[in-house]
């Protein structure tokens, strides 16, 4: 597999699309789709920044912005922390990494205050193509569809 050469960085998008628009663009297709993630759960805004840590070895944008997280539940406290549940993909069965990455998200979320456990699940349906990507990932690799 080839590795997918980064023509632009964040910072670059940014100054293209502006400071403001930003962050909307960062948001995967997945994003807006209700149900998929707790975006009025406090603890929401810390996890998913702790998700956008991690990269694709293969591709230079991070998983989030990738599309590779289908969905995050943050479940009810309970001895005064929250599990945390994420269902992703990888953009092929094949990934190097397939075995690495979930305990790349785990080991990502778990030092956040208030979480418990972490719980990653990778599932196949619906298999993963650029449409699913974030606007800000697509420009990062010159994708424009």
């Amino acid at each position: 597999m080839s590795k997918i050469e980064q023509v632009a960085d964040e910072q670059m998008v940014k100054n293209a699309v502006g400071e403001d628009n930003y962050d909307e663009l960062a948001e995967p297709p997945m994003a807006f789709e209700e149900g998929n993630f707790p975006a009025d759960d406090p603890l929401w805004p810390k996890v998913r920044a702790a998700i956008k840590e991690i990269y694709d070895p293969e591709i230079p944008v991070n998983i989030y912005e990738l599309g590779l997280i289908y969905k995050v539940m943050i479940h009810a406290e309970e001895q005064g922390v929250r599990d945390v549940s994420v269902i992703m993909t990888l953009t092929s069965p094949g990934c190097p990494v397939a075995q690495e990455m979930p305990e790349w998200i785990r080991d990502a979320v778990l030092p956040i205050e208030g979480v418990g456990q972490v719980d990653v699940e990778i599932v196949w349906d619906p298999i993963w193509d650029p449409s699913l990507m974030a606007e800000t990932a697509k420009m990062q690799l010159n994708m424009f569809m």
